[in-house]
């Protein structure tokens, strides 16, 4: 028997992760793969859905009021916690085997840390982790026991690409990227692009924060970030390459020359079944990669002043200390700004460029230390959105 934690089982990541074990369970049996833990934030109708489909021994919300909600509605055995505490709570006091950590931005921190200490596998959708804290996150998991297994297409695909290979044989880590929304409009039409623009994704479906970051390359910057932490090297031996039709989702280059690369359909169930039987491989629901179908792959060089948030990442992870912190914060609220109409597409580097340059960094020495880093960027943060809508 597998014991499953889904933390952000009402999002995207979620949503696959279900369709992934019910797979599984029809080749393995139901009581092969149980869940123990879903966590939802504010879709608390769905989280009840779920919870009295899977019969969880757990479930967290946000808050209190929304607790108790949920407590009338699911098994009398099941334990209904809320908050950040909640979080921690969902990964320590239930028996798992894995958590999947569909969580969005820096709420997955603390449970991260808490699942590795304890000696949990964590299969890792959720990047903002190991951006803010990847050295304590990983330092974490090496005193526990516990192991980051990467979720995000790109990273999994490069993990895989790796497998049995020496790190010392590694020239360059290629992470792929389709360009988001906009990949085709210059920076003048940036300017008046709308969220519902936004949230139309060429090739993926997400939730819509990342989808803005998919469109901004936020997202593959932070996934440079989050490479660097995985694999043990520097940001600058890890390369983005635009790729529009995401089926390359990573590519390898060795030093003698030989590139292994990672071919698959663009759904998220495959580096989530992946992180789930590893080290084994199961069949899968979907079908197969035509690749004669697919006729010609197609690769490009990122334009930096199309997407200068990218720049920017590379800038903040050689930096090190709180300053990924800091951006990933100005990021989370930049573009919960644009999403809700207070700041244009363009003003999300604005808000991100303006903390990271007025930011003093400090080690990232203790969790505490970072969440206070996380705190104040986001102040910043929200100042300049602040002043972008009054000049708006």
């Amino acid at each position: 028997m597998r014991r499953i934690a889904v933390l952000g089982c009402t999002g995207s990541i979620g949503s696959t992760t279900f369709r992934v074990l019910e797979g599984l369970r029809q080749q393995d049996g139901q009581d092969a793969w149980v869940i123990t833990v879903l966590t939802a934030g504010r879709r608390v109708d769905e989280l009840i859905r779920l919870a009295q489909q899977w019969q969880p021994q757990l479930v967290c919300v946000a808050d209190a009021a929304a607790a108790e909600h949920v407590r009338h509605q699911v098994h009398e055995t099941c334990r209904v916690v809320h908050g950040a505490a909640g979080l921690c709570a969902a990964v320590t006091d239930v028996e798992v085997d894995v958590v999947v950590n569909g969580l969005v931005g820096a709420v997955g921190l603390e449970p991260t840390l808490a699942a590795v200490s304890r000696g949990l596998s964590v299969a890792m959708a959720n990047k903002e982790p190991l951006v803010m804290a990847g050295g304590l996150v990983l330092d974490a998991a090496a005193a526990g026991g516990g192991r980051i297994l990467p979720v995000d297409s790109e990273p999994s695909a490069m993990w895989q690409c790796l497998n049995g290979e020496r790190p010392q044989d590694v020239r360059r880590y290629l992470l792929t990227a389709s360009g988001g929304a906009f990949r085709d409009r210059s920076r003048h039409e940036l300017a008046a692009v709308t969220p519902q623009q936004a949230l139309h994704h060429p090739t993926w479906s997400m939730g819509p924060k990342i989808t803005v970051d998919c469109a901004t390359l936020m997202n593959k910057g932070f996934e440079v970030i989050e490479a660097g932490w995985l694999f043990g090297v520097g940001v600058d031996q890890v390369d983005v390459v635009m790729h529009r039709e995401s089926i390359v989702h990573s590519m390898v280059e060795f030093v003698d020359g030989s590139v292994l690369a990672h071919l698959g359909r663009t759904d998220m169930a495959i580096p989530i079944q992946y992180a789930l039987t590893h080290p084994a491989r199961r069949r899968s629901t979907l079908s197969a990669l035509d690749v004669v179908r697919l006729g010609a792959l197609h690769f490009e060089a990122p334009d930096l002043t199309l997407y200068p948030g990218l720049a920017l990442c590379y800038d903040v992870g050689r930096a090190g200390g709180t300053t990924p912190a800091a951006l990933n914060a100005a990021n989370e609220v930049a573009v919960a700004a644009f999403l809700d109409g207070s700041i244009g597409f363009l003003d999300i580097h604005t808000v991100n460029q303006a903390v990271v340059d007025d930011w003093d960094p400090v080690p990232a020495t203790d969790v505490g230390t970072v969440l206070v880093a996380d705190l104040h960027a986001r102040q910043l943060a929200q100042q300049v959105v602040d002043s972008c809508r009054v000049t708006a």
